[in-house]
């Protein structure tokens, strides 16, 4: 029997979800089907940083992958309890969540 627990996406918050992959909530899948998968303006990628939402650290750009229900990365926070994010895509379209980004944060 496999001790890994079944998780579940988050709430669809304007196209993004998110699920944690560990029992620890440090590996996760970001899900997203937001605004910007819906143009034919290729790639979307993750653009995410951990730590205050003001002052992201560890700033990185990571292609997703494209599934049937959107777009998809799997990444791991290494540092911190807390991941920002948002999105681009190869025409350099941002969809920022209006300014505020998403966050994921640890807890417990």
């Amino acid at each position: 029997m496999s001790s890994i627990k079944p998780y579940a996406y988050s709430y669809n918050i304007q196209g993004v979800q998110v699920k944690p992959l560990t029992g620890d909530g440090r590996e996760v899948s970001v899900l997203y089907n937001g605004q910007l998968s819906r143009t034919e303006s290729g790639q979307v990628y993750l653009h995410c940083g951990f730590g205050d939402t003001s002052k992201w650290s560890g700033v990185s750009d990571y292609s997703m992958e494209y599934r049937g229900n959107g777009w998809e990365k799997t990444l791991r926070l290494e540092t911190g309890n807390s991941l920002n994010f948002c999105f681009k895509d190869s025409l350099s379209n941002w969809d920022n969540n209006s300014g505020a980004n998403w966050l994921y944060r640890i807890t417990g």
